[in-house]
């Protein structure tokens, strides 16, 4: 027998570029995990961002058919339910180029890795920490 859970989690990304110059960011792909339990990908698509700006990008994770009996499945509704406390881990590799009077430089790709809090009652984030785990040229 199985249980399946079927969930949606909006994301909203905010990318803050106090430069002169603007960035044209590559599509990116996230991963998201309850405790080494992948749950799904967030796809954020390919944005520029103009010089001196906070630009926001919503993108929405779809969990599909998680088998709840598995253990962390378990914990997982128990933190949604009982503690109202979710710790997620989210990865991923951003793209990004700079851009100065219509000219691309070459792609840098930064790695992500965000440890995240989320209260499914308040529908809030409530705690971050993000950092970043390299850095190709």
């Amino acid at each position: 027998m199985e249980v399946l859970l079927t969930l949606n989690i909006a994301m909203i990304f905010s990318a803050l570029n106090p430069n002169k110059v603007g960035i044209k960011y590559s599509g990116s792909e996230f991963y998201v995990m309850y405790k080494e339990m992948p749950l799904g990908v967030a796809m954020v698509p390919p944005f520029y961002q103009p010089s001196h700006s906070n630009t926001t990008v919503q993108t929405e994770l779809v969990v599909t058919r998680v088998n709840i009996l598995q253990a962390a499945a378990l914990d997982l509704i128990r933190d949604a339910t009982v503690n109202d406390r979710v710790p997620l881990r989210i990865t991923g590799d951003v793209g990004a180029r700079i851009r100065v009077l219509q000219i691309n430089s070459p792609k840098v790709e930064v790695s992500l890795d965000c440890q995240i809090v989320i209260s499914p009652r308040r529908r809030a984030l409530t705690s971050k920490q993000c950092g970043v785990d390299g850095v190709n040229f």
